[in-house]
């Protein structure tokens, strides 16, 4: 797929659009996993920190056992203790969410996740953008912090989702 179908494929909320955001990034991994495997692990959160960098607990704000569109929810993402909620769900194919830093409601994040069938598994898409001071001001102390992280959390996502299917990954373009 082509970055511009990738940025189609997101429904981006009022003022979170790349064009809009001072941080923007892009990652992506080929995986020799399931669609259906990787979103279970997605929309897991007791999976979270087995493959989520530094996430220690996801707690849902709605009683049910998994994510699903309007979850609110609560973790540390980042080393930031985070409220966020799900904004985009079609099963098997994305999933987005948006939220804030609890110390710091006015920077804004929107995570979204692309899932698309290859023949020998999936290609993960996601894609970020921030806002805000505080987001800022992490991003000039360590300017590769975010993609970085999120090029560990594919990884890891990866490594999980095919220990369930017992097959090996193969690294796409990162950006």
């Amino acid at each position: 797929m082509t970055d511009k179908i990738q940025f189609e494929a997101i429904k981006w909320p009022e003022g979170m659009a790349p064009s809009r955001c001072p941080i923007h990034f892009t990652n992506e991994l080929e995986v020799a996993a399931s669609p259906e495997t990787i979103w279970s692990l997605l929309v897991d959160p007791k999976a979270w920190p087995s493959f989520y960098p530094g996430v220690e607990h996801v707690q849902l704000l709605d009683r049910h056992e998994s994510l699903r569109l309007g979850t609110g929810f609560e973790t540390n993402l980042a080393g930031q203790d985070v409220a966020a909620s799900v904004q985009e769900f079609e099963p098997m194919t994305r999933i987005a969410w948006g939220g804030y830093p609890k110390v710091a409601e006015s920077s804004k994040a929107y995570h979204a996740w692309i899932i698309t069938p290859t023949p020998n598994g999936c290609h993960l898409w996601t894609e970020e953008t921030m806002q805000g001071p505080h987001w800022i001001e992490m991003a000039k102390q360590a300017p590769d912090v975010f993609r970085l992280t999120h090029e560990k959390l594919l990884a890891a996502l990866a490594n999980v989702a095919t220990e369930r299917g017992g097959s090996r990954t193969r690294q796409a373009a990162v950006r």
